[in-house]
């Protein structure tokens, strides 16, 4: 699938810098709604499990997958397992029906010994990383075909349990903030938000 110059250029500035994993992350979600036979999501109608971590090129992944699909922290359609791996599920919510798509292990092995990760090691910062370092890489991830780096299930079933949005927000006894009701806790009789209630979530 050709990603448009706009887009890759849209899905950059979200990101933030430009760097190798963040358009993996935007062809394998666009490669997971291609499979489903779904349209960005606009609201809920899509949800990613995402199985990725922190503190590597997994979060850039990520970045990519949530700008193809849609789905975000903002609308919660979208939860992180700290798995560290390069893999997602995406989820048709309207039809039940869901895929998960991650990077072949050899293509993610053969991208770990790339010169942009060896800057990245050196505590380079991505955006310091010079072009002519980076662009070859760019021009193979944004080229090469699907079935060279993704591996791609078979559609199965996902029941899904469509859960009621909260618009009720009550203050907290304590500190007054506005909170929604269903993140309040009892303490000594009075409804408190999490932190005043020294609570758990």
């Amino acid at each position: 699938m050709k990603i448009s110059e706009d887009i890759l250029n849209q899905a950059f500035y979200f990101h933030g810098h430009r760097c190798p994993a963040m358009p993996l992350g935007l062809r394998a979600g666009l490669k997971a709604m291609e499979v489903l036979g779904v349209e960005r999501s606009q609201d809920k109608e899509l949800y990613v499990i995402s199985e990725t971590g922190k503190g590597h090129a997994a979060g850039c992944f990520l970045d990519g997958i949530m700008f193809a699909t849609g789905c975000t922290y903002g609308k919660s359609n979208i939860e992180k397992r700290y798995w560290d791996k390069m893999a997602f599920t995406l989820i048709d919510t309207k039809k039940g029906k869901a895929v998960r798509v991650s990077l072949k292990p050899q293509f993610f092995a053969r991208a770990l010994q790339s010169p942009f990760v060896e800057q990245r090691k050196k505590g380079v910062p991505p955006q310091d990383i010079p072009f002519e370092i980076l662009k070859p890489l760019l021009e193979n991830v944004l080229s090469i075909p699907d079935e060279q780096f993704l591996e791609v299930s078979e559609v199965f079933d996902y029941p899904w349990e469509k859960k009621p949005g909260c618009f009720t927000a009550v203050p907290c006894a304590n500190c007054g903030e506005l909170t929604f009701e269903k993140a309040l806790r009892v303490k000594d009789g009075e409804l408190v938000c999490i932190p005043c209630s020294g609570y758990q979530e």
